[in-house]
């Protein structure tokens, strides 16, 4: 990362070889594993606070997905850009660092998915859950995927603008925030990583797949990980949630309030999808004060 940017990640990551491929990821304190997943188009500087406030009393791991953050950037001949494949490489990483249990999962936009899926196939290491502006289920009733992203998701037009602009990443460092306005070299520092055609790849692969009907690629493993998150009602679980997210709305957040009625949660008006920044001050200290109250809970 450039000098003028380190002051918004002061770490230093690590590297996992996936297939020749280098997987990006946080290793920060020791203690019970904080596995904090980010999703689309951001990556682990979006947890950076977090990360901070958690570390001396917890071992905070955070993935760059692969095409994101400090990971490589393969082309779709070397890396299979599908939330299946997003799953098995948080599985090989846990793996390597021999986690085996008593994981608190932090999603986040697409993290969502991809760690629920995870927790769906082991249930029995999973102790908490902390929920951010995400999903883990296909489109509430009566929620249409928005033209924004039907635009990049369908069109050469939409693909050319993620491709050749930036324009996914661009808008989102704008429009992510709705309370509390990001510096300027904030905004680029989460840019920095998606700064030329090749290295935007996963940008637009997240959003190609997201499934709406049978038959799309991740369609069967969305609605199976549905289906099974139900065996986590009983986990603890906080709800953090901006209300003015651009994609992840209240209905998102109704359905999460339906599934697991026994949730903590803390909704913001004022808010939007990166509520990490918008109420930082806020959010980061209610997690910690989750974490801290609900040890020593059955998992």
């Amino acid at each position: 990362m450039r000098p003028d940017m380190m002051k918004y990640y002061p770490f230093i990551g690590r590297h996992l070889d996936l297939d020749g491929l280098a997987l990006h990821y946080l290793d920060e304190g020791s203690g019970e594993p904080v596995v904090m997943i980010h999703g689309n188009p951001t990556w682990s500087i979006y947890y950076r606070n977090l990360v901070k406030a958690l570390r001396d009393r917890y071992r905070c791991v955070v993935p760059d997905h692969m095409g994101c953050g400090f990971s490589d950037k393969p082309g779709d001949d070397r890396y299979d850009y599908t939330l299946g494949q997003r799953v098995n490489d948080l599985e090989r990483l846990l793996d390597h660092l021999g986690i085996d249990g008593g994981i608190t999962l932090v999603l986040h936009d697409w993290g969502g998915m991809i760690g629920m899926a995870y927790a769906v196939r082991h249930r029995s290491l999973i102790r908490r859950l902390v929920v951010l502006n995400t999903a883990a289920f296909h489109l509430p009733a009566g929620k249409r995927l928005p033209f924004a992203l039907r635009l990049c998701r369908d069109t050469r037009l939409g693909a050319f603008l993620v491709r050749g602009f930036n324009a996914f990443s661009l808008v989102a460092s704008f429009v992510g925030c709705q309370h509390f306005t990001m510096p300027a070299e904030l905004r680029r520092a989460y840019r920095l990583p998606y700064d030329t055609w090749q290295n935007r790849i996963a940008t637009l692969r997240f959003v190609q797949d997201i499934p709406l009907q049978p038959g799309d690629r991740s369609y069967d493993l969305v609605s199976e990980t549905a289906k099974g998150i139900a065996a986590f009602c009983d986990l603890p679980m906080a709800v953090f949630w901006g209300e003015l997210d651009f994609v992840f709305d209240r209905t998102f957040l109704a359905e999460w309030q339906r599934r697991f009625p026994r949730a903590e949660v803390h909704s913001y008006p004022d808010a939007g999808h990166y509520i990490l920044e918008d109420k930082q001050d806020e959010v980061v200290p209610l997690i910690a004060e989750f974490l801290a109250r609900t040890d020593g809970s059955a998992s």
